[in-house]
């Protein structure tokens, strides 16, 4: 089996990481957080450009088919960028739709969503219940445990905040709204949307850990003390090593969830990669001192998205459940 993506979806990858690089997204991030989600909104835009959204709907819907591989890859790198909004929760609904084989109700919404004119948010049977940045999604999609799907009435309320202040949560409306579809096929198609979310999650942490690292290569070789910088101290040379071989055995468990979308590797997938990015950012804050603290310094953005990220879409003790089940006969 092969764990190293293709010359094209390299090339994919380092279209993203350019356009991303360009973009001023510390700024989005924190005007997104601040409520405004214009910049945000206009990073969304461009990124549809590039056919990214696409990847999460069949051609017949003006997508380029259901490719998690070529999907996850690019989701490594918004999280790399630290891209604001319900990215993850516009793709599950993508697929969701794309599963439900719905052709009116996939006329409806795919095309927006693929154009990258609309955020959605979801929430899902056995998920969190707070639906992500709903003030900014034109649709919040909810799935019931008895296997209704609802457009949800638009956000109200105050938000409640998260860890990462960009991450916005809102409690939909218990009852009401429209509804969509109902019954088994509603509950199928459920299931794959949350193995998708949980998927693209886990490579959005693979991200934000390889960012955080990153950073703290570059900040340690410049921090002296005694005269030296601070890299080159052997407890510091570890921690970093350490932090690496955790984000590397991590890739190749994602490429294999998104090979196979199997429960149990996707839960395993998003284990060990919300856990890298948990130590990655440990490793971060312990090796900056006090400045890691501060909101200034472009790095809090990565650090108040790890921990955030390792429980959306399946917390560590719900994922080793997941992995449990898999490989328990019967």
């Amino acid at each position: 089996m092969r764990f190293l993506p293709t010359d094209e979806q390299s090339d994919f990858a380092r279209t993203l990481r350019s356009l991303l690089g360009s973009a001023q997204v510390p700024g989005a991030v924190r005007a997104w957080a601040d409520g405004d989600h214009a910049p945000g909104s206009a990073l969304r835009s461009r990124l549809a450009g590039t056919g990214l959204f696409a990847l999460a709907a069949p051609e017949s819907y003006e997508g380029a088919g259901l490719l998690p591989l070529e999907l996850a890859l690019g989701f490594v790198e918004l999280g790399r960028a630290g891209v604001p909004g319900p990215l993850v929760e516009s793709a599950a609904v993508s697929v969701l739709l794309s599963e439900l084989g719905d052709e009116v109700l996939a006329k409806r919404f795919l095309p927006g969503l693929v154009a990258g004119g609309t955020w959605a948010t979801l929430t899902l049977p056995g998920g969190s219940p707070y639906a992500l940045d709903a003030d900014a999604a034109a649709h919040c999609f909810t799935v019931s445990a008895a296997g209704e799907l609802r457009l949800a009435a638009p956000a109200s309320g105050k938000a409640l905040r998260s860890t990462d202040p960009a991450r916005r949560l809102f409690l939909p409306a218990a009852a009401g709204g429209e509804l969509l579809a109902a019954g088994p096929a509603v509950a199928r198609a459920a299931g794959a949307a949350g193995r998708w979310a949980r998927l693209l999650t886990a490579a959005q942490c693979l991200g934000v850990g390889e960012a955080l690292l990153e950073r703290t290569v570059g900040y340690v070789k410049q921090r002296t003390q005694f005269g030296t910088p601070i890299g080159s101290f052997q407890a510091v040379k570890h921690r970093l090593a350490d932090t690496l071989l955790a984000l590397e055995f991590a890739r190749p468990l994602a490429w294999a969830a998104a090979l196979s979308l199997a429960p149990g590797d996707v839960a395993a997938a998003k284990l060990r990669c919300g856990e890298a990015a948990y130590r990655a950012a440990m490793t971060a804050l312990q090796l900056h001192g006090a400045v890691g603290y501060t909101e200034e310094l472009d790095l809090s953005l990565w650090l108040r998205k790890a921990r955030p990220l390792r429980d959306a879409w399946g917390t560590p003790s719900a994922c080793r459940a997941e992995v449990l089940r898999s490989v328990t006969p019967g």
